[in-house]
């Protein structure tokens, strides 16, 4: 694990990233807070790719809690099945939904104590709602900020929650609302884990990675 870079680096580094990605996007596919909600529940061990597949029929027909508790749990589970662990995500969005019109007037709520109430909705996905749709600076540690958080020292730690809380506490504030969102980015198609393209990465100079490679 990286010790944690200073904060000129860690300006300088953001920098970058703003420079060449100014808006950063996350890929699932989504129409209002609900549906990228119900996105993120489903990407749990799936590709951002298989889960968009799955959900353009789905989010046509079910794009709100009540059209989805209308779609039922068997019709759900037809529109996911290429989703890995299909049954029980359905399970998930469905007993969600019911959560959501019962408690919440069908609305999405803008609280991560709320959100994470909800049926297969954790700590990582309730910061991608809250970041995306509410532009609250969370910020959602995945597999790929969590493995170059601590190779590049950007925010190393031994947890999840401890690399959140390295990103809250040393990227500087100008970067925050977008700081998840260029890492993961960064994570998925430069620093790869097994091996990074660091010939073509931005921040090659700034990263103390000792096993660069050409």
């Amino acid at each position: 694990m990286a010790r944690q870079l200073d904060y000129r680096t860690m300006k300088e580094i953001f920098h970058r990233f703003q420079t060449v990605e100014p808006e950063p996007r996350g890929e699932l596919e989504h129409t209002n807070a609900f549906t990228l909600l119900v996105a993120v529940a489903l990407s749990a061990q799936a590709t951002d790719a298989g889960v968009n597949k799955a959900t353009r029929g789905l989010f046509a027909i079910a794009d709100t809690p009540q059209k989805m508790l209308a779609l039922g749990i068997e019709g759900l589970t037809e529109q996911i099945k290429t989703i890995g662990l299909f049954r029980q995500k359905a399970k998930n969005v469905i007993r969600l939904s019911e959560i959501l019109v019962e408690r919440f007037d069908g609305e999405v709520p803008s609280s991560r104590a709320a959100l994470t109430s909800l049926p297969g909705v954790g700590r990582k996905t309730a910061n991608v709602v809250l970041n995306m749709w509410f532009g609250f600076p969370a910020q959602a540690v995945d597999t790929h900020i969590f493995r170059i958080g601590n190779r590049t020292g950007i925010c190393p730690g031994r947890d999840v929650e401890a690399v959140e809380r390295a990103i809250e506490d040393n990227v500087p504030v100008e970067f925050q609302r977008h700081a998840h969102h260029w890492l993961i980015l960064h994570g998925r198609y430069i620093c790869t884990a097994r091996k990074p393209k660091c010939g073509v990465c931005v921040i090659r100079d700034l990263c103390p990675f000792e096993e660069k490679t050409p």
